[in-house]
């Protein structure tokens, strides 16, 4: 049975100077074990490592090296690639003739380059400048290009892009360890709902997934399923809710063509349909639900729906970016 993710819970403020190391002690004298190897792959790709320290933190071994331009890469599970975003960017840094923000990065899996899991925006403005080479924080554990999305605030998501992430890392999961259970990864993928979504936009780019997200959210949880069955249920309830999709489209669609316009005619049909509004207490099953909305869309009467009940709709656009 899915069990519910524990609540994420702030760490409490801790007593000034009380953790982690003093600057002194952050001075590491010698690369060890993995640490090393990252610094032998730095000089392979033709870098250089110009700086080693322990983070005051936790006293993890940090590589500060420049890498050629072309020994880095985004991680292949991250948010799409920002047009906009990049070029401000480049613009900002071309004017200030200085590249001070380095990129963190990670050795890749096959072990002849590195990537990067949040600098992906700034590699792409270094590289609009021709740049040669680029400064980067180098970690030796391959797991934290997972963990570090999470801290990633370079460029607020929107759903779209956190649900494609999340399914981006899952699928990246699914390659390096499939056996283990889906909860045991809910600091990398936050909700179920995310890996849901994140299949209908794989299937229909333009999906309106923030109409349908609420309700996902209160009815999916992480399994304690491996993750190689439990992308298997994602993937039967993404096509459910891509099936539902469609019937509604046809109902928004025709409530287009009798002059009713909104830019939240989705959300209004899908609250609707929604039985939950009316449902105390424990809730069926999501698989149900979408059946019965389903059977709902089909129906929906669009002769009845007057412009004046579009009046207090709300919710996300109809489509997303």
């Amino acid at each position: 049975m899915a069990k519910r993710a524990p609540a994420r819970r702030r760490p409490r403020k801790a007593k000034p100077g009380t953790k982690g190391l003093t600057a002194g002690e952050c001075r590491l004298e010698k690369l060890e074990g993995p640490a090393s190897s990252a610094s032998d792959l730095v000089e392979k790709t033709g870098g250089c490592v110009v700086g080693i320290y322990k983070e005051p933190l936790g006293a993890h071994p940090v590589l500060l090296a420049i890498l050629p331009i072309g020994a880095i890469e985004p991680t292949p599970f991250q948010r799409d690639l920002s047009d906009a975003h990049h070029k401000r960017l480049a613009d900002v840094i071309n004017r200030t003739g200085r590249f001070l923000d380095p990129v963190i990065a990670v050795v890749a899996p096959n072990g002849a380059g590195f990537w990067t899991p949040n600098g992906r925006h700034r590699l792409e403005a270094m590289r609009r400048l021709g740049a040669k080479s680029i400064a980067a924080l180098i970690v030796a554990e391959p797991e934290v290009a997972w963990q570090i999305l999470a801290l990633n605030t370079e460029k607020a998501h929107n759903l779209k892009e956190k649900s494609l992430e999340v399914i981006r890392i899952y699928r990246g999961l699914l390659e390096d360890d499939s056996s283990r259970p889906e909860s045991q990864f809910a600091f990398y993928l936050d909700e179920a709902a995310f890996v849901t979504l994140g299949v209908c936009y794989e299937r229909l780019p333009r999906f309106g997934g923030g109409a349908y997200h609420p309700i996902l959210r209160r009815l999916e949880t992480l399994s304690d399923e491996p993750l190689r069955a439990a992308i298997k249920l994602h993937e039967k309830r993404a096509a459910m809710v891509l099936d539902l999709e469609e019937k509604v489209a046809a109902a928004v669609k025709k409530l287009k063509e009798r002059g009713l316009v909104s830019p939240y005619l989705r959300a209004f049909v899908v609250a609707r349909i929604n039985p939950l509004r009316w449902i105390k207490g424990e809730p069926p099953p999501l698989e149900e639900v979408l059946k019965t909305m389903r059977d709902r869309a089909a129906k929906f009467n669009t002769e009845k729906i007057k412009p004046q009940d579009l009046a207090g709709a709300a919710g996300p656009p109809d489509e997303e970016p």
